[in-house]
């Protein structure tokens, strides 16, 4: 079990510095974007899937849930 939590952790650290890397954002402004738009729960829920991805894949996966998130916050 603590293994699965540490794989967990190196993962989220890892989407959270290649994105931080990729956007050319600080650490606060990355950790708001993506607090913001839920994207570190959906990251840990698809866990088995997306652990196996590469870095750019992953960027654009997270960009992407990003995208489907704003358009849901805004009414018809």
């Amino acid at each position: 079990m603590e293994n699965a939590i540490r794989d967990h952790a190196y993962f989220l650290s890892f989407c959270i510095e290649q994105y931080k890397e990729a956007k050319g954002l600080t650490g606060k402004e990355t950790m708001q974007v993506l607090a913001k738009y839920g994207v570190l729960q959906y990251l840990e829920a698809c866990f088995d899937v997306l652990h196996t991805q590469s870095r750019q894949w992953l960027i654009e996966e997270m960009d992407e849930y990003i995208e489907n998130q704003k358009r849901k916050e805004v009414p018809c």
